[in-house]
Order: structure tokens, then sequence, then C-alpha cells
């Protein structure tokens, strides 16, 4: 305390840090990227354990034998889905019944807000089917879900058909303590989310749905299955949700236990992990796993139907059946007795899984990142903004010093400029204040609200009237009279430039600050590109330089440029054109995502960080 509150001390830590603030700044960027890059490594990873009690082993034995009676299943359902030209509700209310089900079925309609040209969808209509198996051993107070998600095409009938078949199979045990709920969702995530929310008796899309005529107890926990062949080669497994929630890790560890039990292979992000840790192919090989997972969780977006359930605080993955060219299958017995060995262990949870971490990074099934590791990485980039705002309000507060105590011998031309200006008032800041944040909520609003005037005034569909005028709005605001603060003050200070950075700076962290708690990955995505660039930009020096690394750290670029990385990961590289129409569809998706689901991805980039952004382009276009 004598450190701060004695003046002459106060004045050489301040001289100090302004001293070292460049080589500081420095030092923190490339460490907050080597600590990111350090990730999937041995030393900052953690091996998998199971830590909640009632699921600590797996020796429970499996007896699932109707593997054939799914492929039974699975071409009736194929052959009565192709003869109705959708989702066959009459016999799946037929086969569950026979099963011995309670079944019922919900009819859901959802108006998207613009067309969906990529699934040709705008009016959509669809029918749950779901069938509860009711717990002999005890009352319906809880329950788990096992969820197939049918689409158009030949597309998951067989986990159609290995769904009967575990129902028909369980309905024979007498163990179970929870419900098992059985569902069947049309059109994907807008059906399971119409399917949830009548379950919650909440409507928070605005999806129109009949009543839930049936319920079962509190969810647990629920798995979503896609198989659409007869054998596969592995299994795959999704564990990002929407606004990039996670479920509790001692779930996909389960998954991941069962598998090898019964010898599958298991991957995330499409890919095996390899066993040679310690060798630099094998680092090179976690690294691009954990890239996927940074970039999809970044995204927002549910990799599955299970992350609409997080949402409601029911812990979920999605299992998906993967037939490649490798030598070994497994039938559907084998994937039979690896779900009925998951839902026996989750049969046995006294409580919710919460033992385990919400908020990791996994580089393979085998090990993980918690957030106690990954964390300093985004903390060395936010040190960056907190000491060039302390740099600059050092500057800013060095009136009240004589001019033989200058607190910094870098830019003192700049300093003794400041020391001649009054103090310039907060009206100096309100313009680009308010113009840049009403650019961002017309970049939120009028893309949707306008589309149908685009559509008459100009050639296009709906989509690319939304799609078209949410590039026009984001690339008219590097257009706008970014000397608004002339308004007032009818001339530019160098205090007052200083002054909107400083802002800028602190609004900067606070933002990142505070996505990163909710969803690491894309905090981490935005700090890595527009941290070092906020922190050089300044209206002198090399303005077009700053101004050409100031577009090139936007959002857009960012996305544009994730794009390319994600597409490079996935070993699929695109051409200029093609990344081009992925860009304007992530875009697409990501309004649809939104106004569909729920997700905070666009109206936070939309309200927040690009306004954040056109204060910065203000700053260096300030005369």
């Amino acid at each position: 305390m004598g450190l701060l509150s004695d003046p002459y001390r106060r004045r050489a830590l301040s001289r100090l840090i302004l001293r070292l603030n460049t080589p500081l700044c420095i030092l923190s960027y490339l460490a907050g990227l080597g600590w990111f890059l350090g990730l999937a490594s041995l030393p900052f990873t953690l091996r998998s354990y199971m830590s909640e009690n009632a699921m600590g082993s797996t020796m429970v034995e499996e007896q699932f034998v109707f593997g054939e009676r799914a492929l039974s299943y699975a071409r009736e359902f194929a052959g009565h889905k192709k003869k109705v030209g959708g989702i066959p509700v009459a016999w799946l209310e037929k086969t569950m019944w026979n099963l011995g089900l309670e079944v019922y079925k919900q009819p859901f309609s959802r108006t998207l807000p613009f067309p969906d040209e990529m699934r040709e969808r705008y009016m959509v209509k669809g029918t749950n089917v779901y069938g509860i198996l009711r717990a002999p051993r005890a009352a319906s107070t809880e329950s788990l879900v096992l969820s197939v998600p049918c689409s158009t095409g030949q597309h998951n009938n067989q986990a159609v058909g290995l769904m009967l078949a575990l129902a028909s199979y369980f309905r024979g045990q007498i163990y179970w303590a929870k419900d098992i709920i059985f569902l069947v969702n049309e059109h994907d995530l807008i059906g399971m989310e119409a399917w949830l929310e009548a379950y919650h008796d909440v409507n928070v899309t605005e999806v129109l749905s009949s009543g839930m005529l049936g319920r079962a107890g509190a969810i647990q926990a629920a798995v979503s299955l896609e198989l659409s062949s007869d054998v596969i080669t592995s299994f795959d497994v999704a564990v990002e949700g929407l606004n990039g929630q996670l479920p509790n890790l001692d779930l996909v560890n389960l998954f991941y236990a069962f598998c090898q039990k019964n010898g599958l292979l298991c991957t995330i992000q499409g890919k095996l992990q390899r066993t040679d840790w310690d060798t630099l192919p094998a680092y090179v090989h976690s690294l691009q796993t954990l890239l996927l997972m940074v970039l999809k969780q970044g995204s927002g977006r549910p990799q599955g139907d299970h992350g609409l359930f997080l949402r409601y605080h029911i812990e979920a993955i999605t299992v998906r059946g993967i037939n490649s060219f490798r030598q070994y299958k497994y039938d559907m017995g084998t994937v039979g007795k690896t779900l009925e060995g998951m839902f026996r262990k989750l049969n046995n949870l006294l409580e919710r899984l919460h033992q385990s971490y919400f908020f990791y990074l996994l580089p393979s099934l085998a090990r993980f990142v918690s957030i106690g590791v990954y964390m300093p990485a985004f903390g060395f980039l936010i040190l960056i903004l907190v000491l060039k705002a302390l740099d600059l309000w050092m500057k800013l507060s060095k009136c009240d010093a004589g001019p033989e105590e200058q607190l910094c011998d870098g830019d003192q031309g700049a300093v003794h400029a400041a020391a001649e200006e009054s103090r310039p008032g907060l009206l100096t800041l309100v313009p680009p204040l308010l113009i840049c944040h009403a650019t961002g909520l017309t970049l939120y609003f009028l893309p949707v609200l306008g589309q149908h005037m685009a559509t008459q005034h100009f050639p296009v569909s709906e989509s690319e009237a939304v799609v078209l005028t949410v590039i026009a709005i984001y690339v008219a605001g590097l257009a706008l009279p970014h000397n608004t603060h002339r308004v007032l003050t009818g001339c530019g200070s160098e205090r007052g430039w200083m002054t909107l950075k400083l802002l800028s700076l602190l609004y900067l962290a606070m933002l990142l600050g505070c996505i990163a708690l909710i969803n690491f990955s894309l905090g981490f995505l935005l700090a890595v590109t527009m941290v070092p660039v906020a922190a050089i930009v300044q209206p002198k020096g090399p303005k077009y330089l700053y101004a050409v690394l100031l577009v090139l750290v936007t959002p857009a670029v960012t996305l544009l440029l994730s794009i390319v990385l994600y597409q490079e990961l996935i070993e699929y590289p695109v051409s200029a054109l093609e990344c081009w129409q992925l860009f304007l569809q992530a875009v697409s998706e990501g309004l649809l995502d939104h106004y569909l689901y729920g997700s905070i991805v666009f109206p936070f980039i939309a309200l927040f960080v690009y306004p954040c952004w056109l204060l910065l382009w203000n700053v260096l276009f300030w005369k």
C-alpha cells in the first residue's frame, strides 16, 4: 500500500510501466499464443477419469441380442417412410404401442424469419413421435431420453430401427429406476426444440405446437443417435452445444469407457486418438483436434440434437455411427450393447451429473484440458488491453505532474500536446459512441425487417436479400463520417482520441472477458485477432497500414479465415469461390440459429463487437 500511496514511488512505478509497456504487450501476446498452442501437449492435459461414483465402473453385463431385429425395423421404417414421403407417424405409433410403450405424438409448425435455401424450407410443419417406458422400480420422477432425428431420404433409418429394438429389449427388463423416452423428432433441430419447449411448458422461440399429452420425470441425461448404415467402423461423438455449451465430462467419459469395453473405435472431431503422446506427430494430431473443437464451439452452433438439451441443464451428447473403409466392422448387436451399457449406468444415477467438468477442451477422448489450464492463454491476451489502457490513463492524468515529471519517454509530442489542451468533456465522445452503436442496431434489425422491400427493388430472393443487407450495412460502417466528434467540439483534440481509445480498449476487454466465461473459444478467436491491432492503432504513424490491419481483424474477416482453417483441418480444402459461398452460408445460418434457437453469437457481434471495432476505426481517423 505504501508503494501506491507515496506519490514519488507511484510516479517511479508509472514511469517503469510506461517505459516497458510495448515489450510487456509483445511478451504477453506471445505468451498467450504459446500457452494456447501448448494445450495439446502432454504436460497441459489430464487423463480422463470418471468423477461420478455411480458410473465409476463398466461392470455391467450387456445382453442385447436384437441386432437382426433392429435391421428388420430399419427396413420396415424405410419402406413406410418412402411410401408416405416423410415420417410414418401411424406406423411408428402402432409399432411403439405393440412394444408396450405409452405412445404420443406432437404436431408442430414454425415459420422461418426468411427462407432456408440450403434445406429448401420456409413454412416448417412436422410431427414428433415418442414412447415412454415407465420405470417398474420407481415413481416417474426421473427419466432418460434416447432420440433419433428423422430427415428426408435414407438418412438415419438404421438409427430408428436400433432405437425400436432397444425399446423392445428394455421393455423386458425389470431393473429400470428411471423412465426412458424414445423420441423420433422430425426436421432435426426445429423438431427437437419444439419437443423440448412443450415438455418443459415454455415458449422461447415462437414455435407453435400442440400441448404435451404425456410426460415422464425430470430428464437427467439424453443421447441422440445418428446411424445410416447396417454396419459401422467407428463411433464419433459430438459435444458442442448451443452457444458453446458442453455436457458434463462424465457423460463423454462414459461413452468412451463402453466403446473401449466393447472394442469399438471411437473418435472426436472425426479423428482417432494416438497412443504415442510424446512424439511430434501426436502433438500435431492433438492440436488439430483441439482447433477443430475450438472452431466448432466458437461458432455457437449446436453440432447435433443434443445441443438444445444443454439449455435446459440436461446433459446430452450426439453419437454418430461412421462406416468408412476401415477393415473392422461392427454390427447392430455391438452398437446396441454399447448403448445398453450407457443407459444402465445412467439408470444408477442418484442425482444429476455435476461432479466432473463443464468447461474443458478435448485434444482427444482419453485426455482433456480443464478451464484452469486454458484460461491463462486468454488472460495473457486481455492483459495487453489492460496495459495499453493503463498507458493511456497515465498519459491523460499527467497534467497533475510538472513539466519535469513527465511519465514516459516515448511519445513526448503527444504528451506535451495533451498537456496544453483543456480536459475534453464527455460530450466529445457521445457522437461516435451513438453512431457506432446505432450502426450495430441497424445491422441487427434491418436485414430481416427489410427483406421484403429489398426483394421488390432488386432481383434477389429473401435469403439473398438478408445476407447481402448484412454485408452492405457492415461495409457501410467504414464509410460513416468518423470525425463526428467535431460536431460539438469544432476540432479534434489529442486528449480526445486518447480518451476514446481508452474507453474502446476497456470496452473490448469487458466484452471479451464476458463472452469467454460463456464461450471460451469465441472469446479467444476474437481476442487473438483483435487485441494486437486494437493496442497499436492511433491516428498518427502509418495510418493506411493500421487501416489494413483493422480491416483484416474485423469479425467478418475472422469468420472467413476460420472457414479456411476449418476446411484445411478436415483435409477438404476449398477454392476462393467455394470459400465465399461457405461464408455467405455461415452468415445466413448464424441469423437463423439466432431466430430459431436463441444463439447469441450474431447479436453479440452485431450489437457489441462491431460497434467496438467501429470505435477503433474512429480513433484511427480522428482529426
